[in-house]
């Protein structure tokens, strides 16, 4: 059975904006499952336990400075798609919002891209469970036996994380399929119990201080290095620009979320703030609490290691069970996240196969097949990448890169719109409570431009090809270079994707708007519904 014609709903009061589509996702999702979402996806817990050892063994203590460098860059991101999520609150936001920008074929390619980089992301917070499992029990240490090296770079340590993120892709796929609610609620629980986390383990470290917190002013920890200081903390900087993305997660939810145009805008925004400050908190507490900055272990084990050595087994073990309630949230979150978008793109039948991937089942209220398909190609990624010790680092660099092209093709059609037209600002409207939209004003063009600016910097710095990051033996090319050679391929394959889906249902249309609802002098292919400045 093909999926239903999207028909127009209004997602607002009647006068509020433009019709949109037929209510099919179910609304289980109120403010604070909204900002699950958000959170979730960034999970401090998660990423910062993720990362932190490479980032300190690449740039040493000062290495925590790129913490508020890139919390300042993503907030100045949020602060414009939160406006943009006042005035389109629809499902598959990024596609959404670029389409009505810069037209549907950029918009195409911006979603695209977008589905490949959250599915990476799905694979790389799996993995997160090797950081954590075996440090509460090396019963979990399946590979090698529990005397084997655990740590993700050794290979031991990388194929575990294989075998261990596949068993939990296939309990989020689950979960995403049965219930939107289920979903929801399991999110939910996840951040407070990670809320709960930060704030006692935040607060044990720093009660045991081996260190004044003025550390963070000096290098130590750093691998001896010719190269000038500023190449290692721009590559130190990964780990900032991998844990403060997905705060858009809670747009991808706007149509199964109660009112929308009210909710979204301070849940993306109370996201980034949250996860910037509780982040900072901890980098510091585990640098101040660690045993030894200088013989390796940090490095190595991250800020597991710090929390077992200095809290004990049982209290760490205790905390770290909260850190792998994070990992199945985030997991769950950005599974969540890409099955939206994919759906918003089977809808406007922008992809291949798009009838089976547009249906939502009337009983959960879900886009099962896109779960499916988003889990499955998480788990592909992880499985052609078993044996290899750099898969952690190498998609952790390559997935966040293009999440922020994604990003970027919101941002720049959006500043160019601006510089259009600098006066006539956003269309006016107001919320389902009746009060103004979110708005940014006239600081809307100078947060643009700088967020831009920043954008496009940390591309360029994540895509760099650094052996420490995509190559860790330091003999294979291809890997180096893998990810400008990865997001070459994503492009081409997307470039016969997109001309299929063209031949086939020619020109997208997004939910068959009338012309009245299109800027004036447009084609279909333009598919904008409000001139935005």
């Amino acid at each position: 059975m093909s999926a239903p014609e999207p028909s127009p709903i209004h997602l607002a009061p009647a006068h509020q904006n433009h019709k949109l589509y037929r209510q099919e996702l179910h609304r289980g999702v109120g403010s604070f499952a909204s900002f699950a979402a958000g959170f979730s996806f960034v999970s401090i817990l998660t990423t910062v336990f993720q990362l932190f050892g490479l980032g300190f063994g690449i740039g040493g203590a000062a290495f925590f400075w790129t913490w508020p460098l890139v919390f300042a860059g993503q907030l100045l991101v949020a602060l414009n798609f939160a406006q943009l999520a006042a005035r389109w609150p629809i499902a598959g936001s990024i596609f959404q919002w670029a389409s009505r920008l810069a037209g549907t074929t950029f918009g195409w390619f911006t979603g695209w891209v977008m589905i490949v980089a959250q599915t990476l992301t799905v694979a790389v917070a799996a993995i997160a469970v090797q950081a954590v499992l075996p440090a509460i029990w090396d019963g979990f240490q399946i590979v090698g036996g529990p005397t084997a090296d655990p740590t993700l770079t050794s290979p031991t340590g990388a194929q575990n994380a294989v075998l261990l993120g596949v068993i939990l892709l296939v309990i989020t796929t689950v979960v995403n399929i049965l219930s939107v609610r289920i979903m929801a609620l399991a999110t939910s629980v996840g951040v407070m119990i990670e809320i709960v986390g930060v704030a006692v383990l935040v607060t044990a470290l720093l009660l045991l201080p081996a260190r004044s917190p003025s550390v963070v002013f000096t290098t130590e920890g750093t691998a001896p290095s010719d190269s000038p200081y500023i190449w290692a903390f721009l590559a130190s900087s990964l780990m900032a620009a991998y844990v403060l993305v997905g705060f858009d997660s809670a747009g991808e939810l706007s149509e199964e979320t109660h009112a929308p145009r009210k909710t979204i805008p301070k849940t993306i925004i109370r996201a980034v703030v949250v996860s910037g400050l509780g982040g900072a908190l901890l980098i510091i507490a585990a640098l101040v609490a660690a045993p030894s900055l200088t013989d390796g272990s940090l490095a190595g084990g991250g800020i597991a290691y710090v929390v077992t050595e200095r809290l004990g087994p049982v209290f760490g073990r205790l905390l770290l069970v909260a850190v792998a309630v994070a990992v199945f949230a985030c997991t769950l979150a950005v599974q969540t996240s890409g099955s939206r978008m994919m759906f918003s793109m089977a809808r406007e039948r922008a992809l291949p196969f798009w009838r089976t991937l547009a249906k939502v089942s009337p009983r959960t209220g879900t886009p099962i097949a896109t779960s499916i398909v988003i889990g499955v190609g998480a788990a592909l990624a992880l499985a052609v990448n078993f044996g290899q010790a750099a898969i952690f680092t190498a998609l952790s660099s390559l997935c966040i890169a293009m999440l922020y092209l994604a990003y970027l093709g919101v941002t720049v059609p959006l500043l160019v719109r601006r510089l259009k037209a600098p006066d006539q600002g956003f269309p006016p409207g107001v919320d389902e409570t009746g009060k103004p939209l979110f708005s940014l004003g006239r600081w809307g063009l100078p947060v643009n431009i700088i967020a831009v600016a920043y954008q496009i910097g940390m591309v360029i710095n994540l895509v760099w090809p650094r052996a420490e990051i995509y190559d860790l033996t330091g003999e294979t090319w291809w890997l180096q270079w893998s990810a400008l050679l990865f997001i070459g391929a994503t492009l081409v394959v997307g470039f016969f994707v997109h001309r299929h889906a063209r031949t086939r249902h020619g020109a997208i249309s997004l939910g068959h708007l009338p012309a009245s609802a299109r800027p004036s002098g447009t084609h279909a292919e333009a598919g904008a519904v409000a001139t935005i400045a």
